[in-house]
């Protein structure tokens, strides 16, 4: 279960930051703006699910 968390907290940290940078180049290069948003909605939603995991995670190792 330790492992699993592990991964799974990692994971979603790494997907945090490629939804970040998407959604920044999107901004820069200034194409669509609706797009940036759609991606900095979705940074919020998997920050959330981040934070939730990591405090899922430091309580199981902690049993």
């Amino acid at each position: 279960m330790e492992t699993l968390m592990h991964y799974l907290s990692t994971g979603t940290m790494f997907a945090v930051v490629l939804v970040l940078l998407a959604g920044l180049w999107v901004m820069l290069r200034g194409k669509s703006p609706n797009l940036s948003q759609k991606l900095m909605r979705w940074r919020v939603g998997l920050q959330f699910a981040a934070v939730v995991l990591l405090v899922v995670y430091a309580y199981v190792q902690h049993l």
